[in-house]
């Protein structure tokens, strides 16, 4: 049975970020996951994951300048520090927040960027944050994210994480397997989903093609929450969709898994 993790960044708006545990824990989420969690006090964050007995299944490092549009520095040449900063960063919070998965963002391809140099610098950065939590129980993962809602992403497809993952040679570094994002760049869900099983520590859905609730659009993802089930994946499901009305008018197709509407 599927291990939901409510996406607090993405569900929940009704509410301010701090009153989104008790929400989630209020319908019967066990887990949580945040992109960004540094906009509070990590010790704050924790408190309130204690009281209302939650996991923090998953957060993202840093990502430079949002706002500025940037999506994670670990690709960018002559951001080895900043990076460097961010994992420190995340890792800080890793450990007040009991958190054992992190994901690492790699990056905007700026226009006329050497993508050779960004692969380099990205692999150089992987192996160096690999070898800095060998030892730490975390594991480290990394997403393929369309270019249709983030068009110029570094890493784009499964196919190009997987030879990351096998170039870097870190058996902690694994696949964030967003389905979502595999049907809009790749699609045969369940059959690379098989493939890609071994190499995948967390999933995330949300209904394609509008990322609303799962169990919306062109895309069976109820269908392929029993393949992970069938597949014996053991790990958290992330929902990171953007609920078509409000969190829990939309949460009915999660009743089977514990989720009270």
């Amino acid at each position: 049975m599927a291990k939901l993790a409510a996406n607090l960044s993405w569900i929940y708006q009704e509410v301010p970020f701090m009153q989104r545990f008790g929400a989630a824990a209020g319908h019967g989420f066990k887990a949580v996951e945040i992109l960004f969690p540094y906009e509070a006090p990590a010790a704050d964050i924790a408190a309130e994951l204690k009281k209302h007995k939650l996991t923090q299944a998953l957060f993202n490092l840093p990502p430079g300048d949002w706002s500025k549009g940037e999506r994670g520095v670990a690709a960018l040449p002559g951001r080895e520090a900043e990076f460097s900063a961010a994992l420190d960063m995340a890792l800080d919070y890793a450990k007040h927040l009991e958190c054992r998965t992190l994901h690492i963002m790699s990056g905007m391809i700026a226009p006329g960027a050497d993508v050779g140099a960004m692969h380099r610098t990205f692999i150089a950065n992987l192996k160096k944050a690999c070898d800095r939590t060998a030892k730490s129980g975390l594991i480290l993962v990394m997403e393929p994210i369309n270019h249709r809602d983030i068009p110029g992403y570094f890493t784009n497809t499964t196919d190009q994480v997987k030879k990351i993952i096998d170039e870097v040679g870190a058996p902690h570094l694994k696949l964030q397997l967003d389905l979502y994002h595999m049907q809009v760049t790749e699609g045969d869900l369940t059959k690379r989903t098989e493939r890609l099983l071994p190499i995948t520590a967390h999933v995330q859905i949300a209904g394609n093609p509008d990322r609303n609730e799962p169990d919306i659009g062109e895309a069976n993802h109820m269908y392929m929450l029993d393949v992970l089930d069938r597949l014996g994946y053991q790990g958290y499901v992330g929902l990171e969709y953007k609920p078509k009305t409000t969190t829990a008018a939309g949460l009915g197709w999660a009743a089977k898994y514990g989720i009270k509407a």
